[in-house]
């Protein structure tokens, strides 16, 4: 069973900043796209942020705000959020992905509120 571990998330106020993390097996994250997804109530998952060897994609509705990044050594994948809005509040999701293999981390809650 491949565990992705997310931390971070909770709740911010609009314009602030956070921090997601997962951290992913050696065999998972060495050779798998990570990303993240969110999702919020009666809606699919929507890709957030996607990193690969070679690429990094952004949902354009984040560009500018997010970045994510990689430390390969910790194994972990990182979302860092800035200027926050009310509409980024969802679960977020980390998702390892490569040909038919898709693995999802818990899902962690963010919310964007005063």
């Amino acid at each position: 069973q491949v565990q992705l571990v997310e931390s971070g998330g909770g709740l911010v106020q609009p314009g602030g900043s956070m921090r997601l993390s997962c951290a992913a097996p050696r065999s998972i994250f060495s050779t798998y796209a990570m990303g993240w997804y969110r999702q919020t109530p009666g809606k699919q998952h929507e890709l957030v942020a996607l990193i690969t060897g070679s690429s990094i994609n952004y949902a354009d509705s984040v560009k500018g705000r997010f970045t994510i990044s990689r430390d390969n050594a910790k194994k972990t994948v990182y979302l860092q959020m800035n200027s926050l809005k009310p509409e980024d509040t969802a679960v977020y999701y980390c998702n390892a992905r490569k040909d038919f293999f898709s693995y999802w981390g818990q899902g962690t809650q963010v919310t964007v509120s005063t």
